[in-house]
């Protein structure tokens, strides 16, 4: 099927509108840990190569690439939409670039290494997102996806830039329909002030 010129220029007016929902967040402590935690558990098996090429998709402003800086890794680069986190990260000395995840302006097989924490709820397709990271992922690399649970008492469905709040064999199958397989998951529970909560990793390898 062609998209007229009408149909496209209506999805990127859309696409266009939603950006303006994006807003700069500062770590917090919660997020900050798991990070730290969840990349000292998977870099030592899944990028041992300190010179591994290394996308940290919604970046923020940079606390996976703080870890990967101090664990010796030099070619680590962050992508964000929020002009805030751009600033912060580059003012830290990170490689940092505006862009949108599901519209990654990297050549094939440009990373080994995709760290995608928090960051496919916020894609209003994340079948075609998963997609263009199976694209830019080398053969043999690794990405590791992190998502929150639907229907937690933190109601993640009803934050204002949520937009694909799916169960965990959702993910699972959009992740190895876009080509992935899934060589292990973790459920994180967590206890907020709202109280229990869950997110869903997934460890994944390129086909």
């Amino acid at each position: 099927m062609e998209a007229s010129f009408n149909e496209i220029a209506r999805l990127v007016s859309f696409i266009d509108s939603i950006e303006r929902e994006a807003y700069a967040e500062a770590p917090t402590s919660l997020h900050s840990d798991i990070t730290r935690d969840v990349l000292e558990k998977i870099l030592p098996g899944y990028a041992t190569d300190r010179a591994a090429r290394i996308l940290d998709v919604g970046c923020g402003q940079g606390p996976a690439l703080d870890v990967f800086r101090e664990k010796g890794y030099g070619n680590a680069v962050g992508i964000t939409l929020n002009e805030e986190d751009v600033r912060i990260c580059r003012e830290k000395g990170h490689t940092v670039l505006k862009m949108d995840q599901s519209f990654l302006k990297f050549p094939d097989e440009a990373f080994d290494f995709i760290w995608a924490r928090h960051v496919l709820e916020h894609s209003i397709f994340p079948y075609f997102t998963l997609h263009e990271f199976h694209r830019i992922l080398a053969d043999n690399g690794t990405l590791y996806v992190e998502v929150p649970a639907p229907e937690t008492s933190c109601l993640h469905e009803t934050n204002s830039n949520h937009y694909s709040v799916l169960g965990f064999n959702a993910w699972g199958s959009l992740i190895t329909r876009s080509g992935f397989s899934v060589v292990d998951t973790v459920k994180l529970n967590l206890s907020t002030q709202l109280g229990p909560d869950q997110y869903w990793g997934f460890i994944c390898k390129g086909k």
